[in-house]
């Protein structure tokens, strides 16, 4: 996983950096929280660790700021503070754990390791996309009502794209490379068989944006 490591004090966050990376994950250490929150404006993340009582901006003004962006990693606070009211708080906003200082090395991994399954076990999980349909990543098929619809190889592959990329309008030039493996075909050809796929769904969940591309909203049930 890629972590980004908020800790002010030097020896705890090197100890920390260094271990992760031993088991196999990358980490990014920052000691300072004003600078963690711009790098995360341009680097993703798998996972936040975030001490509370840092310079600048801590720990938990951080992941206040973070609320404002639509994807926020999944975050474990680690702090000597044991005051209820924070530890409250932390939940409160959306934090999947809580550590108290000092903890051992092996139990930050277990509780990583436990994060890592948790979003494995989410990739197979099916994707919402009507009321009546769900799409499986892991299975790679198309139920509707838990039956299961017939899909040709393109209309798997339009699905597919579309699917990873729910309430983000897919263009053109993204289906030329995906599904027709960067041949060159024009818009025409890919809005025809798009509109083949649509005719064949009970439910029109596909949306086209005149001129650009198409999409799938995410629907909430």
């Amino acid at each position: 996983m890629k972590i980004l490591l908020l800790e002010d004090e030097t020896m705890l966050r090197n100890s920390i950096k260094e271990y992760l990376e031993t088991i196999g994950h990358e980490v990014v250490g920052f000691s300072s929280g004003l600078k963690a929150f711009e790098d995360i404006q341009s680097r993703a993340y798998d996972l936040l660790l975030l001490d509370i009582n840092v310079p600048h901006l801590n720990g938990m003004e951080l992941f206040k700021k973070l609320n404002d962006i639509e994807n926020i990693p999944t975050t474990i606070f680690i702090s000597a503070n044991i005051d209820i009211e924070d530890i409250t708080q932390a939940y409160e906003l959306g934090a999947s754990d809580y550590l108290k200082k000092p903890f051992h090395l092996k139990e930050l991994a277990l509780k990583i390791d436990h994060i890592k399954k948790e979003k494995s076990a989410k990739a197979f999980v099916q994707i919402i996309l009507s009321k009546h349909y769900r799409f499986s990543k892991e299975k790679q098929m198309l139920f509707y009502n838990n039956n299961t619809q017939h899909l040709t190889k393109k209309q798997l592959q339009i699905l597919t794209l579309l699917s990873y990329n729910l309430g983000i309008v897919v263009d053109f030039d993204k289906f030329r490379s995906y599904v027709w493996n960067h041949e060159p075909v024009d818009n025409a050809t890919i809005r025809a068989e798009i509109s083949r796929f649509r005719k064949t769904l009970k439910e029109d969940f596909i949306v086209n944006i005149k001129g650009i591309g198409y999409k799938i909203d995410k629907y909430f049930e």
